[in-house]
């Protein structure tokens, strides 16, 4: 084996998990930027390296070897690359992940970096709640954009607060984020300004047809019942009584949009854009739970 061009190397892989039919979606979108992803990491090379640069940057043998183990570990284990690597990206802030917790790709992140949500604020938003934190993204990204505000995070899983507190020291935050056990919000009396939840929603018809990197993750932070409602239900029901007056409430329903809207057709929603449409992430009012 002789070394090899890093873009040559980079297709090849790229070839193989396209061969393989991996299921992508935990970071990336193809079969090639899953390819650069794990080709770079292998290589300890930053993520965002332009190609363009690198594109005749001679890979060793020793080189092309882990690469190519690190692909066909993927292949093999069907876990997303982020368990692989560790490392998982949201709006250009690196966390860490393992299989404790669902790999972050929440589009609320969208919402934070980008201000949609920030008209629905004021001076008066100091309490914010990142309810089913999961390994604490959200909580890390809220506290970033809002210097000034204390963030909780809260989920039922210990094993996803143990990796939420490895993000709160790499990030700096633990003076600011505070980590809460949490069924729901039974442990959590309030009252909160912001509250942004991305909870488990995919239908149960949904999960049956999951691939198998998504059944790599846990399930609690995933599957929410035959319409995958049952955990939005409860936490309309709890969750006035813990918003201040002013207070709302920004919520991710993902694909489940004609199951949202059964369950709840008289609720009125703000629909936000994101890069998914704008059926996926929704803002409440307290005042429109409390009309509901």
């Amino acid at each position: 084996m002789s070394a090899l061009p890093l873009l040559d190397l980079i297709e090849a892989s790229a070839k193989r998990l396209t061969q393989a039919d991996v299921a992508f979606g935990h970071g990336t979108q193809s079969a090639f930027d899953e390819a650069v992803w794990l080709v770079l990491w292998r290589l300890g090379l930053p993520l965002d390296t332009d190609l363009d640069e690198v594109a005749d940057q001679a890979v060793t043998p020793e080189q092309q070897a882990a690469c190519t183990a690190l692909v066909e570990e993927r292949i093999a284990t069907r876990k997303p690359a982020a368990y692989l690597t560790q490392e998982a990206w949201l709006q250009g802030v690196s966390f860490y992940i393992d299989e404790r917790a669902i790999v972050p790709r929440s589009l609320i992140a969208e919402v934070l970096a980008d201000g949609t949500i920030d008209a629905w604020l004021s001076d008066q938003t100091k309490q914010v709640l990142d309810l089913c934190t999961g390994n604490g993204s959200l909580a890390v990204l809220a506290a970033l954009a809002w210097p000034e505000v204390h963030v909780t995070g809260a989920d039922i899983s210990d094993d996803a607060l143990a990796v939420a507190a490895i993000n709160l020291e790499r990030h700096d935050l633990q003076n600011r984020v505070q980590l809460v056990q949490s069924d729901g919000l039974l442990a959590l009396p309030g009252p909160f300004d912001l509250i942004l939840c991305n909870p488990p929603y995919v239908c149960q018809a949904s999960m049956d047809a999951l691939p198998a990197e998504y059944r790599a993750e846990p399930e609690l932070a995933l599957a929410g019942g035959t319409d995958g409602m049952d955990f939005v239900r409860q936490l309309f029901k709890d969750v006035p009584s813990r918003m201040s007056e002013h207070a709302v409430l920004v919520l991710e329903i993902g694909n489940e949009v004609e199951h949202f809207i059964s369950a709840f057709p008289n609720l009125e929603v703000a629909w936000l854009d994101t890069s998914a449409g704008d059926d996926q992430v929704l803002l409440i009012t307290r005042q429109a739970l409390l009309q509901r």
